[in-house]
């Protein structure tokens, strides 16, 4: 029980840290826990790289390149419910015929990170994050952030836009970018929908489990996950 506690307060002080930072910016308030929900299913949430290590991480929150422009998480690591990361092996394995693998930008989030998200994106811009009052399919274990990369060089294949970004480039149906780049995320997007999928409206690379309704909204720390 000790080292639970332990791991708990290394969360709460390390997100407490990054809305402070921000805080007097912004002016963070409202609710400070995610949506409660009744008869949702266990956790079961495993580290991807556990089930198959060749899977790539380039877990972005994880460092400064990503939108709010700061680290987020303090530890690079990519967990799903069980049976959704199942389906992301699956994809893996099977594009890696064609030599190719799957990377991973990001899959359970906690919740405290979704509200920083939603506090730190403009009004006009919040279409591509989760609103926290009702909590995201990251906070469930059951959305995944990923694209496609060549297992020779390690380097992304090209898609019409980059990761997380804020245009009508990421949309699943952008008609422009170069026939490659529309092919490549449309290879995608039929891997993942046949093993369960759905793809986000707004982002070709966001895609949500078919069960995630099943799953609870969760503010754990990776390291609390870890445990499951």
């Amino acid at each position: 029980m000790k080292i639970a506690k332990t791991a708990a307060e290394r969360r709460r002080l390390f997100i407490a840290a990054v809305l402070f930072f921000f805080a007097g910016a912004i002016g963070i308030s409202g609710q400070n826990g995610p949506p409660k929900e009744e008869n949702k299913r266990e956790a079961d949430l495993i580290e991807l790289n556990k089930l198959d290590a060749t899977i790539k991480l380039d877990i972005r929150y994880a460092t400064d390149n990503n939108f709010v422009g700061k680290k987020v998480y303090p530890e690079a690591r990519a967990f799903l419910q069980r049976p959704a990361a199942e389906a992301v092996v699956r994809v893996h394995k099977k594009l890696a015929a064609d030599g190719l693998g799957l990377v991973i930008y990001d899959g359970y989030r906690p919740w405290a990170i979704t509200k920083l998200f939603w506090e730190v994106t403009p009004e006009d811009k919040r279409k591509f994050v989760a609103n926290p009052e009702r909590g995201s399919k990251h906070n469930r274990g059951c959305a995944v952030d990923l694209s496609i990369f060549d297992l020779k060089t390690g380097k992304p294949i090209p898609m019409p836009s980059d990761y997380d970004e804020f245009t009508e480039r990421a949309s699943p149906d952008y008609a422009g970018g170069t026939e490659e780049e529309r092919r490549n995320r449309d290879l995608l997007r039929k891997l993942m929908e046949a093993e369960g999928f759905t793809v986000n409206p707004n982002e070709w690379w966001h895609f949500d489990y078919k069960d995630w309704e099943s799953y609870a909204i969760y503010d754990i720390s990776f390291e609390e996950a870890s445990r499951n």
